[in-house]
């Protein structure tokens, strides 16, 4: 017993509880990111804090802010990292160096008695939250199913906020208490996280995609199979792979060099239009925080004690309150991301963004009413939390072609860090000088970033990534609205045709998702040496089967089927009533040898294997 159960990979997961511990490892590393989001918005206004770094007055509004943005500056290089080895190194070991990294700044900060070492701190950390929110979505979509992937990464997401949530309540308790450990203690909590990481990371499977995209397809087979939870030689394991190997040859038969990409000099219309697709990646990083979200996730209480006029005690209780709602509605994207589509939230989001600043801006024009304004705050975080704040983080993913995911998401990743200090850096200063001014800054970029959504961006919903190389393929318009098939949130039907095909060739029927299987009746009686079957037989078969007959045993017995509900191809049923589209000899002695033949096979081969058949009221069609 304890032999075999060495031999099983992962801890014997599969299927469904592979997936399970991966999305943790993942999800842990966005809580991980949400937490130092909201965790200094609590300090800069923690007294202690701001004594013993130097930081009181109205004279160091420049420099604080300057603390605070240092982070992302930290992220931005980070991202860099993650661009220029991240492929190399592969996922796990990303993640794993970026944790490591995030250790010694999460230790130089919570020991810091200077602002020189806080902002050290705060730059070390960034670099490894950098690396690791550039490379943990890439991790997840490239091990799950496309019907879980959207899914797992709003959870990520949604993970993100529930640590925001818990900072600010954390941040609130704090409030009551006196001295440094006000602040020390919500920073020291991160390496809860970090030990989490270190916990699963290092045990759980590489990408399988990165494998083959580096050669290694027989550790690459044995993980889709994991993943899947069927054997190595099941044909929708194969097809997979056949897939996958696919896009990376056909990738890198067109690769592009930077130069030749920035400058626009390829002139070969069959590219898969690398440019274009890390743009659409990279700007959804970029309207997200120009969306002015960072305004208000490391600002709140400073905007709710200068904008609106509350003591530091009750900003502090509004921003906790207001990151629990923001955790209720950013949790709901996990049930609209594939119902909606990626373009249907970012639109949504965007909308109620905009009329939040636009009605935020109103208020603060009129002293009168500024105290009106609270509400406001909210709704702004419930449509931030609906879309923009998930969707950025995996529409880079799934738009990207697999030689370029790595690169394309960090180089997303990079454009939030980069657009974050920018926000961050100019918040207080904004505040202090323009007033409500400034709001009109964000009110404007909303507005703009509505039409860019709606004209530019292809749906990703329910697309396999290999989808989106296949739509790229086709040179298509940068207009996107005229083409149906690109907006909707469902799968174009072409590319659910063209999955039936390949996994055809692999031996294997794929039903369509809610399609119902009736009970058939057997209208074939076979006769084969020592083994005899009853006309009429009632069976109830299998959506699809993985089985092949070598599994199935040589010696037993199978059904040929006649299957008028299914895709109009004659099956096979075997002993564990698996039912399987019919194989060509041909077929089965290039994947298993000529030994896989000893079979009996019912086409145009039969009489040679001494198979007698008998066809009781259905015409008969021999298998190609």
């Amino acid at each position: 017993m304890a032999k075999s159960s060495q031999k099983q990979p992962f801890f014997g997961f599969r299927g469904g509880w592979l997936t399970f511990w991966i999305t943790v490892a993942c999800a842990t590393d966005m809580t991980l990111f949400g937490y130092d989001q909201g965790v200094f918005s609590g300090v800069v206004v923690t007294q202690d804090f701001l004594r013993l770094h130097n930081l009181v007055g109205p004279t160091k509004t420049n420099l604080l802010a300057t603390v605070t943005a240092i982070y992302d500056i930290g992220c931005f290089f980070g991202a860099v990292i993650a661009f220029t080895i991240g492929e190399r190194l592969g996922r796990k070991k990303a993640i794993l160096l970026g944790t490591a990294i995030m250790s010694i700044g999460t230790v130089i900060k919570v020991t810091s008695y200077s602002l020189q070492q806080m902002i050290v701190g705060r730059i070390v950390l960034g670099i490894g939250n950098g690396i690791n929110t550039a490379t943990a979505p890439i991790w997840q979509t490239e091990t799950a199913q496309a019907k879980w992937r959207g899914k797992l990464v709003i959870l990520e997401m949604a993970m993100n906020i529930a640590s925001f949530c818990l900072v600010n309540w954390i941040n609130y308790s704090l409030s009551f208490v006196e001295g440094s450990v006000a602040w020390r203690f919500p920073l020291a909590f991160q390496f809860v996280f970090i030990f989490v990481l270190f916990a699963t990371v290092p045990w759980l499977p590489e990408s399988p995609r990165w494998l083959i995209a580096h050669g290694r397809t027989g550790e690459a087979t044995k993980i889709l199979a994991c993943i899947e939870d069927k054997p190595t030689t099941s044909p929708v394991v194969t097809a997979q792979l056949h897939e996958i190997q696919y896009s990376v040859d056909y990738e890198r038969s067109h690769t592009i060099k930077w130069k030749d990409i920035l400058l626009r000099r390829n002139k070969d219309t069959s590219d898969t239009k690398t440019l274009r697709r890390l743009l659409l990646g990279a700007n959804t990083q970029l309207m997200q925080q120009f969306g002015g979200i960072n305004i208000m996730s490391y600002y709140m209480p400073t905007v709710l004690i200068n904008s609106v006029g509350l003591t530091e005690r009750m900003a502090r209780l509004l921003s906790a309150c207001n990151a629990v709602s923001y955790l209720m509605f950013s949790s709901a994207a996990i049930l609209l991301v594939e119902r909606w589509g990626r373009r249907g939230l970012m639109l949504l989001s965007t909308t109620g963004q905009l009329l939040s600043f636009l009605i935020i801006t109103i208020l603060l024009r009129y002293a009168c009413w500024d105290r009106l304004q609270s509400p406001f705050f909210f709704l702004y975080f419930i449509s931030f939390g609906v879309g923009m704040l998930g969707v950025p983080w995996l529409y880079p993913t799934e738009v990207n072609s697999l030689p370029m995911r790595t690169k394309g998401a960090a180089l997303a990743t990079g454009t939030n860090w980069i657009t974050n200090f920018i926000v961050v850096e100019i918040t207080p200063i904004g505040i202090q000088n323009l007033g409500w001014r400034f709001w009109i800054v964000w009110t404007v970029t909303n507005a703009l970033f509505l039409p860019a959504i709606y004209f530019f961006y292809p749906e990703t919903a329910n697309r396999k990534l290999e989808d989106m190389d296949a739509y790229f393929r086709e040179n298509p318009s940068i207009i996107v609205v005229n083409d149906k098939d690109v907006i909707i949130a469902k799968r174009p039907e072409k590319y659910i045709e063209q999955d039936q095909e390949d996994i055809r060739r692999e031996g294997v029927e794929v039903r369509k998702v809610g399609e119902k299987i009736s009970t058939l009746t057997l209208t074939v009686a076979l006769s084969i040496p020592g083994k005899k079957t009853k006309a009429g037989s009632r069976l109830r078969p299998t959506p699809y089967t993985d089985r092949d007959p070598c599994h199935a045993g040589l010696e037993q017995m199978f059904m040929y089927l006649w299957w008028s509900q299914a895709v109009k191809l004659p099956l096979r049923r075997f002993p564990n009533n698996d039912v399987v589209l019919p194989l060509t000899a041909k077929y089965y002695r290039k994947m298993y040898g000529d030994k896989a033949m000893e079979w009996p096979v019912i086409n145009n081969e039969t009489e040679e294997v001494g198979v007698k058949e008998e066809v009781l009221g259905v015409k008969k069609e021999e298998s190609s």
